[in-house]
C-alpha cells in the first residue's frame, strides 16, 4: 500500500474543504489558530511512518488526551473503575449535564467530560505528581522530550471553564470525586492543554494499534486486554454523539479533540492522525472526518 500518495491525494482533494466548519473560539487561546491548517501522519506497526501538511506543527490535543488518562486509570483501578464511569455512548454533547443527574453522577464513557473528569480524579488520588506522570507518559510515547502543556492554553480553560467546573461539583456532590474541585480541574486543564504534532500522536498511539506494546522498542504500555477495551470504547464513544456517523464514514476506533485533531487506529496495521481546525456541529474537525473518509475508502481498510 503506497501510502504516502494515498495522503498525498487526499491532501489535494480536501483543498476546497479548508475553511469551512469553525474554530474552537470559546476557548479564546484556540480562536486565534488559522482554520487553514491541514496535517495527516500514518504510523504502520512494522515502524514505518508518512505525512502530509504541518505534520511537525504542534497543536492542542484537547479531549485526545483523555486516552492517556483513561488508560493510567484503568491500569491502576482495572474492574473497579468500571463502578465510577460507564461504558456506553452518551447521545449528548461533550459538555452535557443533564445525564448525570438521572444517572448519580457517573458519567456515560470516560470520554466525555464528566467521565474525564472522573479520571483525572482517580490520578491525583494515585500519583503524589499527577501532571508530571502524565507528562512523562506521553513524552515516552511519542519519544519526543518537547512535549509540553500549553500555560497560555491552560490558563484560558482555566477562566473560561465554568462548565466543567460545574461538571466537576455536580459530581462531587454526588460522592464520584473525591479530591478538590480545584486540584481535579487543574490537572484536566493541563492534560486538555497538551500540544503535539500529528507525527507525535501516531506515535503516542502506536501501542494501540500494536496489541499495547510500543512500535520499535516493543515495550509493554498497556496489556492486550486492556487495549481492546479502549479502542472499543474509542469506537463507539471517542467522537461524542456523532459516534455513528463517524463509524459509518471513517469506520476506525478513534478520538476528537476540539483543537481539530483527530487520532484513528486500525489494530494490527496502523495509527493514523488529521489535524484541522475547523469544526462541525459536534466538535469535531469537519476537514479532518473527510480526510479519514476518504483514507479508509482509498485503502479499503476498516475494522468492518
Amino acid at each position: 500500500m503506497n501510502y504516502q500518495t494515498i495522503l498525498e491525494d487526499i491532501q489535494e482533494e480536501i483543498k476546497p474543504l479548508l475553511g469551512q466548519g469553525k474554530v474552537a473560539n470559546y476557548i479564546p487561546a484556540l480562536g486565534a489558530i488559522p482554520i487553514s491548517k491541514f496535517a495527516m501522519a500514518i504510523k504502520t506497526i512494522d515502524n514505518k511512518e508518512y505525512s502530509v501538511g504541518d505534520a511537525e506543527e504542534s497543536f492542542s490535543i484537547q479531549s485526545i488526551s483523555k486516552i492517556f488518562s483513561f488508560a493510567l486509570a484503568l491500569k491502576e483501578l482495572r474492574a473497579e473503575l468500571w463502578e465510577r464511569v460507564g461504558k456506553e455512548p452518551s447521545g449528548t454533547a461533550f459538555n452535557s449535564l443533564i445525564q448525570l443527574e438521572f444517572e448519580h453522577g457517573i458519567p456515560r464513557n470516560p470520554f466525555i467530560n464528566a467521565g474525564a473528569l472522573v479520571m483525572t480524579d482517580i490520578l491525583t488520588s494515585t500519583y503524589n505528581d499527577p501532571k508530571q506522570t502524565l507528562l512523562d507518559l506521553v513524552r515516552e510515547l511519542a519519544d519526543n522530550p518537547k512535549v509540553n502543556f500549553d500555560e497560555v492554553v491552560a490558563k484560558s480553560e482555566n477562566e473560561w471553564g465554568d462548565r466543567n467546573r460545574a461538571l466537576a461539583y455536580f459530581i462531587k456532590d454526588f460522592g464520584n470525586i473525591n479530591n478538590a474541585v480545584d486540584e481535579v480541574l487543574d490537572l484536566y486543564f493541563h492534560q486538555c492543554s497538551l500540544s503535539m504534532s500529528c507525527l507525535d500522536l501516531v506515535r503516542a498511539f502506536s501501542c494501540l494499534a500494536n496489541a499495547g506494546k510500543t512500535v520499535g522498542a516493543n515495550k509493554v504500555i498497556i496489556s492486550e486486554r486492556q487495549t481492546k477495551r479502549i479502542n472499543s470504547l474509542l469506537m463507539t464513544c471517542g467522537t461524542y454523539d456523532a459516534v455513528g456517523d463517524f463509524a459509518y464514514r471513517v469506520g476506525l476506533p478513534g478520538k476528537s479533540g476540539v483543537g481539530g485533531g483527530i487520532v484513528a487506529i486500525m489494530p494490527g496495521h496502523f495509527v493514523i492522525s488529521v489535524w484541522s481546525p475547523g469544526l462541525n456541529e459536534s466538535g469535531n474537525s469537519l476537514v479532518g472526518t473527510k480526510a479519514l473518509e476518504l483514507f479508509t475508502t482509498k485503502t479499503k481498510t476498516s475494522i468492518f
